[in-house]
């Protein structure tokens, strides 16, 4: 999934160059316009999914069979934190691959999710054993 690093950047100079051909320079600025637009709308998003994260303690979650319910491969680590409400506890080293992220609810039940290039890979949820009442 490395290619859509060039495939937006690429998606974007053939829009530019369309638009050019096209509209002329007109065509250039509201391509270019448009660009820049949807930049602002990805960096606004991460900012307020950052911002709500930033409101709660780290690596906890309301229910984490929920959250393990609602999990899927392929996920960004944004997306998790958005859901999550919450930064995960990082459990692996830093700056290593695969990164392992916690999310801990209250009645110690927690889910460890793997990510692997910012994609989520593979999660387990461990739920503690209740005793007989």
């Amino acid at each position: 999934m490395q290619f859509q690093k060039y495939l937006v950047p690429a998606g974007g100079v053939v829009l530019v160059a369309a638009a050019f051909y096209s509209y002329g320079w007109a065509g250039v600025a509201v391509a270019t316009g448009g660009g820049v637009m949807w930049l602002l709308l990805h960096f606004t998003r991460t900012m307020q999914v950052l911002q709500r994260a930033s409101r709660r303690p780290i690596g906890t979650v309301a229910s984490a069979v929920m959250l393990n319910a609602k999990l899927q491969p392929g996920k960004t680590l944004l997306h998790v934190v958005a859901m999550t409400k919450s930064l995960g506890a990082l459990q692996s080293a830093k700056d290593t691959q695969p990164e392992l992220y916690r999310w801990t609810d209250g009645t110690q039940s927690h889910v460890t999710c793997e990510f692997s290039g910012g994609k989520l890979v593979q999660w387990t949820l461990f739920r503690p054993q209740q005793p007989d009442a």
